[in-house]
C-alpha cells in the first residue's frame, strides 16, 4: 500500500504541534485527497493515534470559538477547514513543557487542505477569516461537558496576535474564559 499520502509534515514552534499538508489530485473535473489514512498518518508523524469523535461547526465571520480544552479527559485533535479560512490557534497547558504558555497559529482553509495536529495538554481555538467557515477534527477522547474548560482568547498574558478587524463574536462561555494564571492545567 503506498503511504505517501501525505507530501509534508512541519513541526510549529511548537514541536509536539504538526502542519500536515496532504498530497491532493487535482484536474478541470475536482480534486480527491485522502482526509485521513490512519497507517499514513502513523508514518509520517511517527503517532498511532485512536481517534473516537469526528466534529463538524459552521461559523460565521469574526466568531471567535475558544480557547477550549478538557482536564479530565484530554482530547487530542486533528483539525481542518472544510469551506471558508480560519486562523486556528494551539496553546500549550502543559506545565513541566518548555513551552508552556506559548501558542501557534496557522491559517488553515479549504484552499490550502492544510490540517493541525493538536496533542492532548492544549487548548485549541480558531477564529473565522472568510464570509463563514465549517471546520472538522477529529478527536482523540469523548466531549465530556463536565471536563470542558476555556482559557480567555485575549489574555495578555498570551499575546494572542488574533486576525482580527473588529471584535469577536463570542459565546456567553468563551467570553468568561479564566485567564491562564487562574486556568486549570496539565501537570
Amino acid at each position: 500500500m503506498n503511504t505517501k499520502r501525505i507530501v509534508k509534515v512541519e513541526n510549529s514552534a511548537i514541536p509536539d504541534v504538526l502542519l500536515i499538508t496532504p498530497k491532493v489530485f487535482g484536474d478541470e473535473r475536482g480534486f480527491f485527497y485522502e482526509s485521513y489514512n490512519h497507517k499514513s498518518f502513523t508514518e509520517n508523524t511517527g503517532l498511532d493515534i485512536n481517534f473516537v469523535q469526528d466534529n463538524h461547526s459552521r461559523s460565521q465571520k469574526n466568531v471567535l470559538r475558544g480557547l477550549h480544552y478538557q482536564i479530565g479527559k484530554p482530547q487530542g485533535k486533528l483539525v481542518r477547514v472544510l469551506v471558508g479560512a480560519i486562523q486556528d490557534v494551539a496553546l500549550d497547558l502543559r506545565q513541566s513543557s518548555p513551552t508552556f504558555g506559548k501558542s501557534v497559529s496557522y491559517i488553515l482553509s479549504a484552499e490550502n487542505y492544510q490540517q493541525l495536529w493538536i496533542p492532548a495538554g492544549f487548548a485549541h481555538g480558531f477564529v473565522v477569516l472568510s464570509d463563514f467557515a465549517e471546520v472538522a477534527y477529529k478527536a482523540t477522547d469523548y466531549y465530556t461537558p463536565s471536563e470542558e474548560r476555556c482559557v480567555l482568547w485575549n489574555d495578555p498574558k498570551m499575546a494572542i496576535a488574533w486576525q482580527l478587524d473588529e471584535p469577536p463574536i463570542l459565546s456567553a462561555k468563551d467570553a468568561l474564559g479564566k485567564l491562564l494564571t487562574e486556568a486549570e492545567i496539565f501537570a
